[in-house]
């Protein structure tokens, strides 16, 4: 029975069409949708609407339905449209008249925002775990190889001296500013919707900040038409974050393709990471790479999806707004699932020493023949134009004197490893904090 049945009966196709996969969609956000249903019951209780027993009651049987989910043999139907109704609907079925009342003050339009940042928060908490785990790899790998030269390029042809550390330390300290990201996008999740209704309040006496304190809320997001107004703004804040971290992956999976060609041959990548082909016997191919970089692009457009829906309507809620759910939750999972990936490919990554080398040729040192020059006094321009004109003079170099003796901050010979680690261990501490906060929170309402 949904729960705005008014006794008519709706069109069979209008109603598939309506409710889309809004319904499967919300078998993932269950349990969130039961510890708010929890807290308000707390909070009805708090107000004297139900007793202590009818509140202990509905929270008992609540529990039942997240362990059921968690095993799978809790099913949102299509005909129910949302969790919101599967799980009224059952606890009626189970406790009797007192589960019509589990949602008194509350609306479907809140009960989705609530559920929706629980999640939101639960998995950017996860992501930024699972970020810093990579950081801690792709630092070991610099370190490991943090002075083996090899070519620098831009515009895909060779620049200047470069190093694997230079190269594969660039990725921690992009990825660290894209966890600065994802710290900013937790900080607007972790804003309670609870007890906001349709966007208007209610009459009864229900506490927002009870509520808020219940979930593990930082505070409660103050006014009621923000809350629907808000539905899409951070959704997409947070998938922006989202495609931040995609776009670091994305670039390093680029130069990975490339740089592991036989043609360039810097790195090697591990055959039980490459797929094959049904017809060419020797291919080894970098598809978790591409597939990393397609992934990127889907993020990136379910930004674009969101924003496009949800700047289209006015204020208050408008059921466009359903739409905005899946590209959430599915770029939660690309993001997740591409930054493990990650982890094995660095992890078991291979640097061909003596290729990398071999690849630096005289033409790399040519901008700091160049600049020798300026030491001597002679201005730059005329040094540049002077070596330019005999390129095919150029002196050999040691290039693993070159790149070392580069001592500029965050230059090859000094690229302050120390430090990025240190930055990694703040955020782990900073985020392991954020963890126990939540899963205490959790515990303590369940």
């Amino acid at each position: 029975m949904k729960l705005w049945d008014k006794g008519v009966k709706t069109n069979k196709f209008i109603q598939q069409f309506t409710v889309g996969k809004d319904y499967l969609l919300d078998t993932q956000l269950v349990k969130y949708d039961c510890l708010a249903s929890i807290a308000h019951a707390k909070i009805l209780e708090k107000a004297g609407i139900i007793s202590a027993t009818e509140s202990k009651k509905l929270k008992k049987e609540i529990k039942k339905i997240i362990s059921l989910n968690k095993k799978g043999k809790f099913k949102v139907m299509s005909e129910q449209e949302d969790s919101h109704t599967a799980i009224e609907n059952h606890l009626v079925k189970k406790i009797g008249v007192l589960g019509k009342n589990v949602h008194a003050g509350r609306s479907r339009n809140e009960q989705v925002v609530t559920m929706t940042r629980l999640y939101s928060k639960e998995k950017l908490l996860e992501l930024e775990i699972e970020t810093i785990v990579l950081c801690k790899q792709i630092l070991s790998f610099a370190k490991k190889h943090e002075f083996v030269p090899m070519p620098g390029y831009t515009h895909t042809r060779e620049a200047m001296p470069s190093s694997v550390g230079l190269w594969a330390s660039s990725f921690v300290e992009s990825l660290l500013d894209s966890i600065e990201l994802l710290e900013s996008a937790f900080v607007l999740n972790d804003q309670c919707p609870l007890g906001s209704a349709a966007g208007y309040g209610s009459n009864l006496p229900l506490s927002r900040t009870f509520g808020a304190k219940l979930l593990g809320f930082k505070k409660v997001q103050n006014n009621v038409l923000y809350v629907q107004n808000s539905r899409g703004k951070i959704e997409a804040v947070t998938v922006s974050a989202l495609a931040q971290v995609m776009f670091d992956l994305s670039k390093a999976a680029s130069d990975l393709i490339l740089f592991s060609t036989p043609e360039f041959g810097f790195f090697e990548l591990p055959v039980e990471i490459c797929s094959g082909s049904s017809i060419m016997p020797q291919k080894r191919n970098p598809d978790v790479m591409e597939l990393v970089r397609a992934k990127s692009k889907k993020v990136q457009a379910n930004l674009f999806e969101i924003l496009a829906i949800a700047s289209a309507v006015g204020s208050s809620y408008h059921r466009d707004l359903q739409l905005t759910k899946q590209p959430l939750i599915d770029s939660f999972e690309e993001t997740l699932g591409s930054v493990k990936a990650m982890q094995i490919v660095f992890g078991k990554l291979k640097v061909n020493k003596k290729d990398c080398i071999e690849a630096c040729g005289f033409e790399l040192f040519a901008a700091d023949a160049a600049l020798e020059m300026v030491k001597k006094g002679i201005p730059f321009r005329e040094a540049y134009k002077k070596v330019a004109k005999n390129l095919d003079k150029l002196e050999a170099v040691d290039v693993l004197q070159n790149i070392k003796s580069k001592k500029m901050m965050g230059a090859s010979g000094n690229l302050g490893l120390k430090k990025i680690g240190k930055e990694i261990a703040v955020k782990e501490k900073k985020v392991n904090v954020k963890e126990k906060d939540f899963d205490k929170a959790v515990a303590k309402l369940t």
